[in-house]
């Protein structure tokens, strides 16, 4: 029975993780299988794997064949070099000892290689951070200044709207103003009207026939004349006492 190390999908829809597991090579990617032996998730930063490296091992020198992204996730983990030291170990190429020791040299290599991976990522992370800040601070201002400016332009516009409405208010009155007196003008008589009329109107030469035949001025200096003064009326009282 061939055997294979690959990886089955799990998780939710676009965030899938990934079991890493020994299966038939007849089976179904995501079907039954003979052993779990870790989990990938590729969705962190670094991808986040855990394994169960001895077992892995275990399969790998019993003939499992892992797929081509279960052999780069063995390799990053140790497992694939590991077996090549087994293997010049059990060819008496190298004791156990040396072997141990060159895979301990490595993984320590590639712990401080992972380190320093992690320690840019985070550096990289950090001033896209305070980059994206930087630009939402800008924005904020800047869509501040728009909120103002529209502010400022609509009061101003409120205003010339006001006074226009003023002005037109304004010339509408002074217009009826000049139509009325326009009108009182167009409606009054002119100078030679005026002249004519008078000419032409009996008032005057009837009102001086009636003061010449009204005798008035007469009766009333005769009624003057015939008065007694108040020296005369004095007179007149004290005159029974003698």
């Amino acid at each position: 029975m061939a055997v294979k190390i690959r990886l089955a999908r799990k998780g939710r829809n676009k965030m899938p993780i990934y079991d890493i597991v020994v299966a038939d090579a007849r089976a179904p990617r995501d079907g039954k299988f003979i052993e779990k032996l870790g989990q990938y998730n590729p969705h962190s930063t670094p991808a986040a794997i855990s394994l169960k490296e001895d077992r892995a091992l275990y399969w790998l020198q019993v003939g499992a064949q892992p797929t081509d992204t279960t052999r780069k996730i063995l390799s990053v983990n140790g497992v694939m070099f590991k077996k090549h030291l087994q293997i010049g170990v059990d060819k008496g190429a190298v004791t156990q000892e040396q072997a141990d020791v060159r895979y301990d040299a490595w993984l320590k290599e590639k712990e401080e290689a992972r380190n320093l991976k992690i320690s840019k990522l985070s550096s990289a992370k950090d001033a896209v951070k305070v980059a994206a800040k930087a630009v939402e601070t800008k924005k904020k201002e800047e869509k501040e200044a728009a909120i103002k400016k529209v502010e400022s332009d609509l009061i101003a516009a409120s205003n010339a709207a006001e006074a226009a409405s003023l002005a037109i208010v304004e010339d509408e009155q002074a217009a009826s103003v000049i139509d009325e007196v326009t009108e009182i003008i167009e409606e009054s008589p002119s100078a030679d009207e005026v002249a004519t009329i008078a000419e032409e109107s009996p008032v005057v030469e009837e009102v001086a026939a009636i003061v010449e035949s009204t005798p008035i001025v007469e009766e009333v200096a005769t009624i003057i004349e015939e008065t007694p003064t108040v020296s005369e009326t004095s007179d007149e009282v004290e005159a029974p006492k003698g």
